[in-house]
Order: C-alpha cells, then structure tokens, then sequence
C-alpha cells in the first residue's frame, strides 16, 4: 500500500513538472498583412488557407548556385560497376574515367564525390568496407590520370542505397557500382 502511495505521488510530481503555464488557445497573434484578422501564412479563416485543406506549397533553392553547377562530362556514364565482393576497377570502365578526369582537369574548381555501394549480401560493416575500396578504387584511378586529392571525396554506403530492388543476379550487378556525383 505504502509503495502505491509513493508511486501515486511521484507520478503527480512528474506530471506538475511538465505542464506549461502558457496557454495555447490563448496566444496573441500579430496581423502584419492588414486588417484581415488572419494569421500569417493561412490566407483565409479556414485551415489549410481555405483551398480544401491544401496549401500552396513553393520550391525551394537550397542553394542558388547549384543550378549553374555543371553536371560534369556530355554523354559519359557516371557509374562504374563492380564484380561480386572485388573492388578492382574494369578495363571496360577506363574510358570512363579518363572522361571523368579530362573534365576535372579543365575546371580546377569542380569537385566530385565518389559513392561506393555494395549488394544486400554480407553484413553492414562488411559491405562499408567494400563500398569505401570501391570508391577509393574510383579515387584512385582519377588521381592516376592528374586529377588533384582536394576535387575528389571517396564516401561508402554499403548496401543502404541500392539502385535496384531485388534479390537477383541481376538486381545485385547494379547495386555493386560506385557513382560519381558532381558537385
């Protein structure tokens, strides 16, 4: 009984100590639009702003100097694929790359972050740790052909972002890739 008492007490001490002495029904808002007597951002007395509880929803520009960024080379690929649990980059890919570097080298300012990935298969430290010698792999290769250590950023996710859904052949070769990414 005695335990029941204290329980009972403390459960109302813990509830006092959360509640707020601030009103919400009752909080001043300040019309600064004009004599509407409605509250910023509403656009009518009915929620939502009165267009059948949608409101008008305007994009946003993060960063406004992201739209002139180039994107990086015309019509070269971006993705390099691997062969299951390698990260040893594929003649087939040099070209590739070589298009890659050639870009970077004649804008010094432009950067790149290289993604590395993996399969479902393995476990997650496993697969971080291959997807980082895949894009360290990527890194690599460009710092061969004379692209500068400060435009390039080698990053893994491991199986967390895979390009295709399935537990296939196929869906497993396109999620076993490292992706370049211009900034």
């Amino acid at each position: 009984m005695k335990q029941r008492v204290i329980l009972a007490v403390a459960l109302a001490a813990a509830l006092a100590g959360c509640a707020s002495g601030v009103k919400l029904d009752d909080v001043p808002v300040e019309d600064r639009r004009g004599s509407t007597g409605v509250a910023p951002g509403t656009g009518s007395g009915t929620p939502g702003g009165g267009s059948g509880g949608m409101t008008q929803v305007q994009p946003v520009q993060a960063d406004p100097s992201a739209r002139s960024t180039p994107a990086g080379p015309a019509n070269v690929s971006r993705i390099v694929l691997f062969d299951y649990d390698s990260y040893v980059v594929k003649p087939e890919y040099q070209s590739l790359i070589e298009a890659h570097a050639r870009y970077l080298k004649a804008g010094g300012g432009r950067q790149i972050v290289i993604e590395g990935h993996t399969d479902e298969r393995g476990g997650r430290e496993y697969n971080l740790a291959l997807g980082q010698r895949r894009s360290e792999a990527v890194r690599r290769a460009l710092g061969l052909l004379g692209v500068a250590d400060t435009q390039v950023e080698a990053v893994s996710f491991g199986k967390e972002k895979p390009a295709a859904m399935g537990s296939d052949e196929n869906s497993w070769a396109q999620n076993r890739r490292a992706e370049i990414t211009y900034r």
